[in-house]
């Protein structure tokens, strides 16, 4: 068993290290070489854990969206058992935003990701699809609460990708205008009084 720990420690090590990288420059940065020197161990170190580049990178895209996950789950802590399906929204939007340092680095490393895929060079598009289509489908449960077995399906699904599409803007104007970053709270607010009162 700690041999499995160790296993676990040293590829978190790793990743660890090719999110330092593409942080600073871009996905093209992650090679072989430069993630063993950030990560202080032999190339082989690197090839053993993941085999190729590819496989390193997916493994980064994945912890990246794992401590996002983490983040939206402890923001859910924070809710009383009242808490209804706009505080739920709100949560998911809050905790997705690079509102602090951490949360900053791994916004700025998803934009990475999604610019790569649009060239199919190491990621493709269906490599990153997973956490964008666990928002939707969040949020489209929480429509459906709101407004009731009667509604529009195609409506709570479409509403539900403005949200995801307006938390996607949001994150990345946040990252290059300090007023969107200022803004953030009261911008997440006003997103859902014109979609979830409508």
């Amino acid at each position: 068993m700690p041999r499995l720990a160790d296993h676990e420690e040293r590829r978190r090590s790793i990743t660890g290290a090719a999110r330092r990288v593409i942080a600073r420059g871009g996905l093209d940065a992650a090679t072989f070489q430069s993630v063993a020197a950030e990560a202080g161990v032999s190339v082989r170190s690197v090839q053993y854990y993941f085999g190729t580049k590819r496989e390193f990178l997916l493994a980064t895209h994945r912890a990246v969206v794992e401590d996002s996950g983490a983040r939206l789950a402890q923001g859910f802590t924070t809710l009383g058992p009242g808490a209804g399906p706009r505080d739920i929204v709100r949560t998911i939007l809050l905790a997705l935003l690079p509102l602090d340092e951490p949360s900053r680095q791994n916004a700025i490393i998803l934009g990475i990701f999604h610019a790569a895929a649009l060239t199919g060079t190491d990621i493709e598009s269906s490599d990153t699809a997973g956490a964008p289509n666990y928002i939707v489908d969040a949020v489209a449960a929480q429509l459906r609460q709101l407004r009731g077995p009667e509604a529009d399906e195609r409506a709570i699904i479409a509403d539900a990708e403005v949200i995801l599409l307006a938390l996607g803007g949001l994150a990345q104007g946040m990252l290059t205008n300090d007023d969107y970053a200022a803004r953030a709270t009261p911008l997440v607010d006003h997103l859902l009084d014109r979609v979830l009162d409508a």
